[in-house]
Parts: C-alpha cells; structure tokens; sequence
C-alpha cells in the first residue's frame, strides 16, 4: 500500500544520485519527473526547495511511496516490449492517487476565537521519482513522492492526520487506476480478486514467489544499469517454478462487484467520502479510470461532499450501500454512459414511489 514517510532533512542525495537507469527506455524522461513545478531533477537544490516547515516543526515534508502490486511490476522485467505501458500506467496513477490526498486530505488546522478550523491547503511544487528494482534487484515498480510539511501560503505545517487518514482510500484509488490504465496502454489485464489481492491474466503465479520481495535482510542501495537489471532478471528466472495461472473472473468487468462493496463497509457506524472512494475502488475488480471513479463517487454521495482530512461528513452503511436501488436496477456500472442511464432509473423509481404514497 501508499507508505508516507516523514523527512526531517532536507538532503534529497538519495533520489537525486538515484537515476534507475533500470527503466531506461522504458520511462518517459529521467527518473525525476514534476507533477507540480519545475527544475532539475537531478539537482539537490532544486529537488530540496520541495520541502519546506515552520520554525516550530521539525519535519521539512513527506516521502509519499507508491508501489505497483507485485503481478505488475514484474511485467518490466518479462516484457520489455510492453514495459514502457507499464511504467506510463503506474506514472498516471500516481498522478491520480496524488491529486486525492491534495483535494481531501492536505488540510491545515487554524485556531481563532478558541475554536479549531480545517482550511484547505495545496502543495508549492510536487517531484516524484520513478524506480523499478527493490535493493536486492527485484523487479518493483514504484515512486518516492516528495511534497513539503507546509502547504503554499499556509502559516502552519499541514495536519498530517489527514494524510494517514486518506492513505487507504489513496491506495484503493491508485490501484484501481493502474488496472484500467494497464488495460488501456498494454495487452495485460490486471484484475483484483474478492480477497483483496492482485493478478494479471496469464501471468503464472509462480512469478509472484520467484520475486516476493521478503528478504531477512534489507539490503545495500545499489545503483543498476539496466543491462545488470536485465541480466539478474534472466539468472532469477532460472528458479522459476510454475504455480499455475488463475482464471480471471467473468463477472464485474463493467459493473462494480456490490457485494464487495458492501462487505467492505461491514461494522463501520458511519460513513465518510474516503470510505466509499476505498470500497468503490477496490470493488471496481478490473479498474476504472481515476475520473470516471471520481465522477461517479461526486454523482452518487454529493451528501458526502465538502469537509478534508480527518473531518468530513457522514451517512449510514445502509445509506452508502444503497442495497434497495441496486436489487430493483443491478449492479451499478462503471461507464458514465451506463451509469447516468442507472441513475435515471432510480430518480424515476423514486417519483413513481412518491406519487403512489400520495
């Protein structure tokens, strides 16, 4: 899942004398790369002036990683020709799962008149970095986002609270993205299974245990060349032992899988908007692009609209499953299309409900 990691320096050597030449001609540009801003990735200044604080705080920002599920990072090492999808896939969905903790969990608490207040707050300047090995050269696709402890024009460091608080939701979000975005770019299809874990189709399980990345130790940081990437990929696979494929499911490719939906709400007393965006995203089984799930989170719940970090508003589980709509009209689809048509039908089931009440 999304890690954050709180930095107390501002020495940012290690992602700038990193250049993961692994991913060469696999990435778009060099291994930095901005999602807000501008400057030399490969500068410390520049990638330092990122981070910021206050006098009165010690943490300078945060260390946002994202990593792919391990089914997919694998592919850059057993597909080369499709691995520039792969990494273009995991850059968009990072993207995505940044742009959700900024709008609904980047928020930064004022006191006046003795009362406590959320206001909304938005990073200077966001760079990211892009690598595809672990330390014992592991084919492990992800990227280490550096935003600051202070948000532009704020007079406080943000309420960090609220960045653990939507790291689940973030995730959920990110995932669902990387699935559809790697149907979209390559001939893979990555689908996620009712016990929360991640496959590709025709991928042999026994990739996932060549590569599991648990090690007893952690590792020295290396530097690789992608020719030695490469190379250790091909002498790893010689203890390749095949597990089997498993049979994507042919349900829920369209539609969202409401019983998972359901269940993830199971003992929650309340509900708030970053629990849908977690129940929906992990329910949409083959992904959805990161705008269609948004859209139709806003559409569905605008009561859950408003509000940021830890502090948000709240409906019911019963109102949030919306169980007697989707047994009079089906599962709700993920398309826009489809959806509004779903939406229609419940609008009119409801007046026909309201004139026959009369």
């Amino acid at each position: 899942m999304i890690r954050m990691v709180a930095r107390r320096s501002n020495d940012v050597r290690y992602f700038t004398d990193d250049k993961a030449l692994e991913l060469d001609g696999l990435r778009d540009g060099d291994a930095g790369w901005w999602l807000r801003g501008r400057g030399d990735t490969s500068d410390p200044r520049d990638v330092g002036s990122v981070l910021g604080t206050t006098e009165r705080s010690r943490v300078q920002g945060y260390d946002i990683i994202v990593a792919a599920p391990r089914p997919i990072s694998v592919l850059i090492a057993l597909d080369p020709n499709h691995g520039a999808g792969v990494v273009a896939a995991h850059r968009e969905s990072v993207r995505a799962a940044v742009e959700y903790l900024e709008e609904h969990s980047l928020v930064v608490r004022d006191r006046r008149d003795g009362e406590d207040r959320d206001e909304k707050g938005q990073w200077r300047s966001i760079v990211s970095f892009t690598h595809g090995v672990n330390r014992h050269g592991e084919p492990h696709l992800h990227d280490h986002v550096l935003v600051g402890a202070q948000p532009e024009q704020a007079r406080t460091v943000l309420d960090s609270r609220g960045l653990f608080a939507h790291a689940l939701a973030a995730d959920a979000l990110y995932r669902a993205s990387l699935r559809h975005e790697l149907s979209e770019r390559t001939p893979w299809t990555a689908w996620r299974s009712f016990q929360g874990i991640e496959h590709v189709a025709g991928l042999d399980e026994g990739y996932r245990a060549l590569w599991g990345g648990h090690h007893r130790e952690r590792g020295d940081k290396l530097h690789w060349q992608r020719h030695d990437a490469r190379e250790q990929w091909r002498h790893d696979q010689q203890r390749f032992v095949a597990h089997g494929v498993l049979e994507a499911p042919t349900r829920h490719r369209t539609t969202l899988d409401e019983h998972g939906f359901a269940g993830a709400l199971e003992g929650r007393l309340d509900v708030a908007r970053r629990h849908v965006v977690e129940a929906w995203s992990n329910a949409a089984r083959f992904g959805q692009s990161h705008q269609a799930l948004t859209r139709a989170v806003d559409e569905l719940y605008p009561q859950l609209a408003g509000g940021g970090g830890v502090r948000e508003p709240t409906i019911s589980v019963r109102e949030a499953r919306m169980t007697s709509l989707i047994r009079a009209h089906g599962d709700r689809p993920l398309a826009d299309r489809d959806l509004a048509d779903w939406r229609q039908r419940s609008r009119d089931r409801s007046r026909d409900g309201s004139e026959r009440s009369r």
